[in-house]
């Protein structure tokens, strides 16, 4: 019997959990930021919509947080999306405009960006989607920086929108490489793509960040006959099911980090670059304005977080958050300090997924080159809210938590707190304008807008 029971202990021994320190060490959290195209607050189940279908960001915000006062970066898509990735405003960053003809603003290589930081601690990264991020002429040249030169190891994208429309675009490039024509819709295209990049392109032993930037909704249009059909006989039946065939690409990704195993350990942000189009069926949930508006129809977007662990499932929070934060809060939850070199305008989100304030030293601010002239720039500092028009001297306050519609101007009853406002907004804009590239807009040749002054 005794000699029987020393392999017995051996076995035994080598079948008990291997020490605490000898245990691998967790892996750094994957990020996937899926974003998408010109979609309204208000265009969403998950928002409010008594109509629109969206199953997967529902159950996204079932399993995370819901912000109901998540904001882009600016009322346009390229400066919104120059933020996500730089942590900066957009007129410090450079892309003060929408990119989509010929035009000397880019993102440009002196930028810092989350993809390239994360690469510097061993990360895999890939985009997929709409880029926006130089203009037409300078997309997939070597004289000017792309996806790769911005951290990404894998890229397949569009300069703009897909082309000649979202059905069967044939305008993407992968990894310098025009692609030629694809069969099917941009977004199910775009989340296909995802898709094969982390089920078998990817370096499976290293962490990775996931940019997913769909088209839909934005112009022109175009949704696959078994998501519009839900909506049969509604005269608007073929936005909403756009916003459902974005839903159902997001729902893509979602089920192949549930089958490569990584989805607990993934922080998934799902956010809009701006405010939606009302003539193309669009909502914003009664917000005041819309795309191309600093009123909060164009800048207050869906805010969805998944990171389980984290974040506890279900929950709502109304802290402000902005596009820009994703740059702080992504180094911050892979451990990576914010560069002290230049000005970083986000903070990190970790306390708003609980629930909990941010600390921001710089204001949420907001200026649009296409504006109206009279909501060309605003702020944000708590509960108030200001609006400027192009020139910087007529202002709008709002206190914004409790009048979210913007519908009671109180400059003229609280002029003191309206002069508050005013000077902090000069000071920030003041600062903004001498750290970046202000002869790209003082130079722009378009013509102001709707009567304004200034074109930037």
């Amino acid at each position: 019997m005794v000699k029987s029971r020393i392999p017995l202990l051996l076995l035994v021994s080598l079948l008990a959990p291997v020490p605490l320190l000898a245990q691998a060490k967790p892996s750094k959290p994957n990020i996937v930021v899926f974003l998408a195209d010109d979609m309204g607050w208000g265009d969403s189940a998950t928002f409010g919509h008594p109509l629109i279908e969206t199953p997967n960001l529902d159950k996204l915000a079932s399993q995370g947080v819901k912000f109901t006062q998540c904001y882009s970066a600016c009322g346009v898509c390229s400066p919104s999306r120059s933020a996500i990735l730089t942590g900066r405003t957009p007129y410090r960053n450079g892309v003060y405009r929408h990119l989509s003809g010929n035009h000397e603003a880019h993102l440009r290589r002196s930028e810092i960006t989350y993809p390239k930081l994360l690469k510097t601690i061993g990360y895999e990264t890939c985009h997929v989607g709409k880029w926006h991020l130089n203009s037409k002429p300078q997309f997939n040249t070597i004289e000017y920086p792309q996806p790769g030169d911005h951290g990404y190891d894998y890229w397949m994208a569009t300069h703009n929108n897909a082309e000649p429309s979202h059905k069967n675009p044939n305008n993407f490039v992968r990894n310098g490489e025009p692609v030629g024509e694809l069969t099917g819709f941009s977004a199910p295209l775009v989340a296909a793509e995802a898709t094969r990049w982390l089920s078998s392109l990817r370096d499976k032993s290293k962490p990775f960040a996931l940019s997913v930037w769909c088209h839909e909704p934005h112009s022109p249009i175009a949704t696959d006959s078994r998501f519009s059909d839900l909506y049969n006989g509604h005269d608007n039946s073929t936005y909403m099911g756009n916003i459902t065939q974005l839903d159902h690409a997001l729902g893509q990704v979602m089920q192949t980090l549930d089958a490569e195993g990584v989805s607990d350990n993934t922080l998934v942000f799902f956010t809009s670059d701006n405010g939606p189009v009302a003539n193309f069926g669009g909502t914003t949930g009664g917000l005041r304005g819309g795309k191309r508006s600093d009123h909060e129809g164009g800048i207050r977007v869906p805010g969805v977080a998944r990171w389980p662990g984290h974040i506890e499932p279900g929950t709502v929070s109304d802290v402000p958050v902005i596009g820009s934060d994703l740059f702080a809060t992504v180094l911050d939850i892979a451990g990576i300090p914010l560069p002290t070199d230049r000005t970083i305008d986000g903070v990190s989100m970790l306390p708003a997924f609980a629930g909990k304030p941010v600390d921001r030293k710089i204001p949420l601010f907001w200026r649009t080159h296409v504006s109206p002239p009279g909501d060309r720039v605003a702020m944000r500092i708590g509960d108030w809210k200001i609006v400027g028009n192009d020139t910087l001297t007529e202002f709008q306050l709002y206190e914004i938590q409790k009048d979210w519609k913007e519908e009671h101007d109180l400059a003229a009853t609280m002029p003191e707190k309206a002069e508050e406002m005013r000077k902090q907004l000069i000071q920030v804009w003041e600062a903004i304008e001498s750290e970046g590239p202000d002869e790209w807009w003082k130079s722009d040749r378009q013509k102001p807008s709707r009567g304004g002054k200034l074109s930037y």
